[in-house]
């Protein structure tokens, strides 16, 4: 079915709804990489806000194209790129109508690296993994979401599948903004400040103080008479205020972030790994419409459990990847396993609607399992090196370094999909199996050193028993 919104109502709307595609995940590549360094030195609450209210502003004017009735290819290019849009544009048309997910361009950079860092300074290494795995699933939950705002506004005001999601992520920005706590220690803070008993004084080397100030009452208690002096006296007590030091490390550069080992060999890992997820991402709905030969409505409803797989994927990885302690060997062995399951769903797909369910589900655990433990537990681990000697300023631009190089990936996938899906389906299932091999390809020497980790480790155990 030909599109019938102007410009996209010529034969090579693919090709053009391709190109916006790629125009706002280049733009969201090359954000990244300088998100990730200027979120290292901002507060990350107000860095977020803005960024937000930015997106949804720049959403909302995507939506305001069908109520002004604009057909500028540019406009919409222009507003992909420079902020925020969406990442298929929800025409009255089957090939467009089937997806909404509130996309990133530049202003929407400013979420990944700061939102990954924020969770790394609340959870250390041991379930991270569990943690960010959850947590991650957020970002499924936003892609169902879309696709059924989307489906509801779609066939009578596709404008309304940009407004509606643009307000949201405004309000969440709000949200943010009084309700985001940053650190641990932020709480320390603000208990040492609203504590009423005590008093703060200055104290050696420009520290405060804390003291427990007693009084003699007739309702105090036995203990507390025995523990305090009888006169009223004030009682140093451990200070909770936590005072930055003149001589906190400053942030991490962009080629120191590059030395840290494995942050290179997860980058490139994640570039064709982040285009195999991105092109189902787009392509998916589109794709069930032409094999399934369901309506663009259905085909965007059942694109749905391709997100409800990669929850399940994720968390599976981040588990998994805790238990064994070994990051690099549990993606590549999920990579290895989603080379087949992408040809088996492209063949089985055409016998009817239940085998299409199911490879639905394992292809979203499949290939979105690697791509979320990268870019969240993986990332916070890399971020917190002990190559880094506990500079935890580092985190935010690893984080943008690991994402911004999938970006790359993720801008080609689509692209390339627009091209070759003219030339039949095969080819682009054939170009999604190429790519999941090569991310695999970049993971066989951390695996590599992850194994032999794993067999030199009970020989030391011997030899410090013998000593």
């Amino acid at each position: 079915m030909d599109c019938s919104w102007k410009p996209f109502d010529k034969s090579n709307y693919k090709q053009l709804l391709g190109a916006m595609d790629y125009s706002f995940l280049c733009a969201y590549a090359v954000g990244m990489y300088l998100s990730g360094i200027i979120g290292e030195r901002l507060p990350i609450r107000l860095y977020l806000t803005v960024g937000m209210l930015a997106s949804g502003l720049f959403t909302c004017l995507f939506g305001l194209g069908y109520v002004y009735n604009i057909h500028s290819l540019g406009f919409y290019i222009c507003i992909q790129a420079c902020c925020c849009c969406a990442e298929n544009l929800q025409l009255r048309c089957a090939c467009v109508k089937d997806k909404l997910r509130v996309a990133n361009g530049l202003v929407q950079t400013t979420g990944w690296p700061s939102v990954v860092t924020c969770i790394g300074n609340w959870f250390g290494k041991g379930r991270r993994g569990l943690i960010m795995g959850l947590w991650n699933s957020h970002t499924s939950v936003g892609n169902i979401l879309g696709s059924l705002i989307a489906g509801y506004w779609v066939s009578s005001n596709w404008g309304l599948s940009f407004i509606v999601p643009g307000i949201i992520i405004a309000i969440m920005g709000v949200f943010c903004f009084f309700f985001l706590i940053e650190h641990p220690n932020d709480l320390k803070s603000v208990y040492a400040q609203n504590s009423p008993p005590g008093k703060s004084q200055l104290g050696v080397n420009g520290h405060h103080e804390v003291y427990l100030q007693h009084k003699n009452t007739k309702n105090q208690s036995y203990d507390v008479e025995l523990l305090l002096p009888r006169d009223s006296v004030c009682v140093p007590v451990q200070p909770v205020v936590v005072v930055k030091s003149e001589s906190e490390p400053s942030a991490i550069s962009f080629t120191g972030a590059l030395q840290i080992p494995g942050v290179i060999d997860f980058s490139l890992c994640l570039l064709f790994a982040k285009l195999v997820s991105y092109t189902f991402l787009f392509w998916l709905p589109l794709y069930i419409t032409k094999a399934a030969h369901l309506d663009a409505k259905e085909a965007g409803d059942l694109s749905t459990l391709f997100d409800v797989g990669g929850i399940v994927g994720g968390i599976l990885a981040g588990v998994i990847s805790d238990k064994l302690g070994k990051r690099a060997t549990t993606c590549a062995v999920m990579l290895l396993l989603a080379a087949p399951t992408l040809y088996g769903f492209s063949m089985i797909s055409e016998f009817g609607l239940g085998p299409t369910i199911g490879m639905l589900l394992v292809c979203g655990g499949l290939v979105n399992g690697p791509y979320a433990l990268i870019t969240t537990a993986v990332s916070a681990d890399l971020g917190t090196h002990k190559s880094l000697k506990g500079n935890a300023r580092a985190l935010s631009t690893v984080t943008a370094i690991i994402d911004g190089t999938g970006s790359v990936g993720a801008a080609l996938g689509p692209l390339l999909a627009g091209l070759l899906s003219s030339g039949g389906w095969d080819q682009v299932f054939y170009m999604l199996m190429t790519a999941d091999f090569l991310a695999l390809l970049f993971l066989l020497r951390l695996v590599k050193k992850e194994l032999d980790s794993t067999k030199s480790r009970p020989i030391s155990i011997v030899q410090l028993k013998e000593h």
